[in-house]
């Protein structure tokens, strides 16, 4: 039984506050459900039979914009900073759903009964009335918990009509939870796997993420890929199944990418390092060449394919500028770190520069996990210890414009030169002189070099602060070419 002294002080007050005034009040949904679950709730949700004019009446503060009907509350905890709202709808049943999204109609006031008989799963189908501490559980929502099984409430396939997204739902709580999805509802989402396609991306990507931040996400994507519904998330994912790698790697593409991404997660990485992990190698099928009888693999470019293609899913996902920009880093340089014979002090300032300083641990860590997704149980610690003693010792050295050993204002102070391109050139020819050999990093061997830069016509000096730059986009552009000439493309 769920205790009043588990809540915080102001659910208690809405609660009294709404039967003082004459109407019931339930929390209900995923608030409950953790709850029994013995998790601290992320968010709040009751329902009344009041009607949204009457909750507003009630709460000031409160504003509502949706057509549900739901009351937002302000809601501070002492404990969190953070300033949460909890929200408050009314007693609802609904129409016909005729676009598989939402309902055609709205009646509120009803009774808790048919409020609980339109939610999706039985253990979010649980009320508890807070004034007295009771439950209302009309659909064996406690048993379902107990047995740690996802079950939909009445018909799964009017419950996926109602809403299409309930089937990645189910996949994306049962990650979450640990819970299996018993085989009736399991049946009506391979049933009604083709629905999705009728979803906004802007809720499938909102759905894909929570799995992806879920503590099983390999599991999670398995169960998508089993239903039929991955085909419309990511589908580029599927074309590693059954795609041979040979060498170190124990399993295909496909589940190597699955794995690296579970290790990302049992080490609770963030959002960014998980869609790092699961894209790092999804350039492979398109890139693999075989050496004939030997069946010796290479996927020369894929981490150049692999970037792209990751951009290509992440923007149509609608995720955020930020979050691309920083998954699409790591699965291009994933590859630097594969072997340490090869890599120099000047590689990796030159490497630090390209992700960015705050990027070079992920790139470590996604190594990691990329060699833990081959079937191995660990990075080879003297390997590891070499990468990271390297990333120490260079990044004492200049790695960025900031840390040369002289700025601008000096360089105008010298040559009269004034702000503008020239000026940054100017800057980033002398770095990429000293990523080279940071010996050259002192003030009297910069002042004079920028004697001669100055001089220099604004072309060439501009060649030579983006020299680094330029020498990438020739080796992916090199890298593309080879690949679509291998498979008589483009």
């Amino acid at each position: 039984m769920l205790q009043q002294q588990n809540l915080p002080p102001e659910i208690k007050v809405i609660a009294k506050t709404l039967e003082e005034a004459g109407f019931e009040a339930y929390l209900v949904g995923g608030c409950v459900r953790d709850m029994l679950l013995g998790k601290q709730p992320k968010d709040w949700d009751f329902t009344t039979n009041a009607h949204p004019d009457e909750i507003q009446r009630l709460f000031p503060e409160s504003f509502c914009n949706n057509d549900y009907g739901t009351v937002g509350i302000k809601h501070e905890e002492p404990s969190d900073p953070t300033l949460h709202v909890v929200e408050v709808t009314p007693y609802r049943s609904e129409g016909l759903y005729t676009d598989a999204r939402r309902p055609d109609e709205v009646t509120f006031g009803v009774s808790l009964d048919a409020d609980l008989a339109r939610r999706d799963f039985t253990v979010n189908a649980i009320a508890f009335r807070v004034t007295t501490e009771s439950l209302v559980d009309h659909y064996d929502g406690l048993a379902d918990l107990k047995a740690k099984r996802l079950k939909t409430v009445g018909d799964p396939n009017e419950r996926f009509a109602e809403d299409a997204l309930r089937t990645m739902r189910a996949v994306r709580l049962a990650a979450e939870l640990d819970f299996l999805i018993d085989s009736q509802t399991m049946q009506a989402i391979y049933e009604n796997n083709q629905q999705l396609q009728r979803i906004s991306i802007e809720r499938i990507a909102s759905e894909f993420i929570r799995l992806i931040d879920s503590p099983t996400p390999m599991q999670g994507i398995i169960l998508l890929e089993k239903l039929g519904l991955l085909q419309h998330i990511v589908p580029e994912l599927l074309d590693g199944i059954g795609c041979e790698q040979g060498g170190i790697h124990a399993f295909d593409v496909y589940e190597h990418l699955l794995r690296t991404l579970q290790a990302a997660a049992d080490k609770e990485y963030s959002t960014e390092m998980r869609l790092a992990a699961l894209f790092h190698d999804i350039g492979k099928p398109a890139t693999r060449r075989t050496g004939g009888k030997t069946k010796h693999y290479t996927f020369f470019g894929h981490e150049v394919v692999g970037a792209r293609m990751a951009k290509a899913i992440l923007e149509r996902l609608h995720l955020s500028r930020e979050l691309i920009d920083q998954v699409v880093t790591l699965v291009r340089w994933h590859m630097f770190f594969a072997d340490p014979d090869e890599i120099t002090l000047s590689a990796v300032r030159r490497t630090i520069t390209r992700v960015g300083e705050n990027n070079i641990e992920n790139l470590l860590n996604l190594r990691v996990c990329d060699r833990i997704g081959t079937g191995r149980p660990k990075e080879q610690p003297f390997r590891f210890r070499k990468y990271k003693a390297m990333v120490d010792e260079a990044r004492r050295d200049p790695i960025s414009v900031k840390m040369l050993a002289t700025n601008g204002d000096r360089i105008m102070e010298l040559t009269g030169e004034k702000p503008g391109k020239k000026l940054g050139y100017i800057l980033h020819a002398l770095l990429e002189e000293v990523l080279v050999d940071p010996g050259k990093n002192t003030a009297e061997y910069l002042e004079q070099r920028v004697y001669e830069l100055v001089d220099m016509p604004v072309e060439e000096l501009q060649a030579l602060a983006e020299v680094g730059r330029d020498k990438q986009a020739e080796e992916e552009e090199k890298a593309l070419k080879a690949i679509a000439r291998e498979h008589k493309v483009g």
